[in-house]
């Protein structure tokens, strides 16, 4: 995995940057344990897997 921005995983999950936003305010403590803002532009790798892993996003192979 690689980094990627909210509105890149928004786009893979095929909902608005702002819902996607709000699937992750449920998951607000999991996601600062592993060093990811609430108001990161941009979730570091191990945010993003974490995120694709929860919520079933399948990711093209060019934004890994």
């Amino acid at each position: 995995m690689k980094a990627m921005t909210k509105a890149e995983l928004a786009r893979a999950a095929g909902v608005s940057t702002r819902t996607f936003s709000r699937w992750l305010i449920a998951h607000r403590e999991e996601l600062l344990l592993l060093g990811v803002s609430p108001h990161a532009h941009i979730i570091p790798p191990i945010g993003v897997k974490y995120i694709v892993d929860t919520f079933c996003i399948d990711v093209p192979d060019n934004e890994r």
